[in-house]
């Protein structure tokens, strides 16, 4: 059985966030009251900070947009798959009459 967690609730990355920031310098201490690790606490600061625009990179806003634009291409991909199959097939079904 995979080793999976269920994600943090925004509302506690963010609280997180904030009481990382008051402590400045002992952010490792605060993960460690947490209950998080110290690379989690440390990505989560990091996207704070993309998205408040104190740092480069895209927005949870902008990721969550292209993660449902891959989605979509992917499906079209697939629905376009299928239909090649699908003429492919009926064009040979048709040859043989």
């Amino acid at each position: 059985m995979p080793n999976y967690r269920k994600p943090y609730p925004p509302e506690f990355r963010d609280q997180a966030v904030r009481l990382s920031l008051q402590r400045g310098d002992r952010w490792k201490d605060v993960a460690a009251e947490l209950g998080v690790s110290a690379e989690t606490l440390r990505l989560w600061r990091k996207q704070a900070a993309v998205d408040v625009k104190l740092a480069d990179g895209l927005t949870t806003g902008e990721q969550e947009e292209l993660r449902a634009l891959r989605r979509r291409v992917r499906v079209a991909e697939e629905e376009r798959d299928i239909l090649k199959k699908a003429g492919a097939f009926l064009g040979r079904e048709t040859d043989r009459r």
